[in-house]
């Protein structure tokens, strides 16, 4: 029993798994958060967008030799600007217009990485380096996780009113475009702050799939927000747990669990939708 007991808490012994823990558990309530309300605006390829476009800053911040993180700020910046700005003067729509900007940038930033000679990797820039983080990490994404929820706490009504009529919204008063760029702005810094620790694709991942199980399964927006934080944190902290014995990367491990359980849960609802259904007597 008690060599059991050592083996199940063996990824509490080591430093850098204690700090994998720390780190994924901060950014999973920030990121769970913004999730719901990109899943119901239906901006989460916004995080995407905005996730790829970032390389170009980073690259470009190596030259001028100021911090990856401002760089990589206006980058993401930039994308959702021009994609408001192409959107709004134009007859496309709004998911077309996204892959378009960040396809480009990801683009410029993959010329800009094989002409100039950096120690930027591109396997840094999609995976991270979660087991490797440092102290630093743990404050800047903790400082991140703070500002995100001071921000929805302040004006979480207001944005869910945004998200859910912009002329409703706009009509009594509130200020709009404020609320959509500091929504932007709050996604990027997440994101931004986000890449070094755990990766573009992890960060992609925590930002669509929390929103989209709760989505699934509740009918109000404070359920909502409560299911999105338990599932982010929970496949977070076992995807890191797990990893440990599989001898796998942690940000992998974590998509294929937030994977598995949205399978899982579409797949429940699903059947539960069609039992209704079928409950319900045919009055024709």
């Amino acid at each position: 029993m008690l060599a059991l007991f050592e083996l199940l808490s063996e990824p509490f012994y080591f430093g850098f798994m204690q700090q994998a823990f720390i780190i994924v558990l901060l950014l999973a309530i920030p990121s769970a958060l913004l999730s719901c309300f990109l899943v119901l605006k239906g901006w989460s390829l916004m995080g995407d967008a905005i996730s790829h476009s970032v390389l170009p800053g980073i690259v470009i911040a190596y030259l001028l030799a100021i911090p990856y993180a401002i760089g990589a700020f206006v980058a993401g910046i930039s994308c959702a600007i021009a994609t408001g700005y192409i959107k709004e003067n134009s007859r496309l729509k709004e998911d077309t217009v996204m892959g378009i900007v960040f396809s480009s940038m990801f683009a410029l930033g993959l010329v800009l990485m094989t002409k100039i000679e950096s120690d930027v990797h591109l396997d840094q820039i999609l995976f991270g380096d979660l087991l490797g983080s440092s102290g630093q990490d743990i404050i800047e994404v903790a400082g991140i996780s703070l500002l995100v929820v001071l921000f929805m706490v302040c004006k979480g009504k207001d944005l869910l009113l945004f998200v859910f009529d912009k002329q409703h919204a706009q009509a009594i008063g509130l200020p709009v475009r404020f609320l959509h760029y500091a929504l932007l702005s709050i996604l990027s810094l997440t994101i931004v702050f986000s890449l070094k620790a755990v990766g573009m694709i992890l960060v992609i991942a925590l930002l669509i799939a929390p929103g989209s199980i709760a989505f699934l399964l509740c009918n109000s927006f404070a359920n909502m927000l409560k299911v999105a934080v338990l599932v982010s944190c929970s496949c977070s902290f076992l995807g890191v747990y797990i990893s440990f014995y599989l001898d796998s990367a942690p940000a992998p491990t974590i998509i294929m669990l937030m994977s598995l359980l949205f399978i899982i849960t579409f797949i429940q609802t699903t059947q539960r939708a069609k039992s209704i259904n079928l409950d319900v007597p045919d009055t024709q």
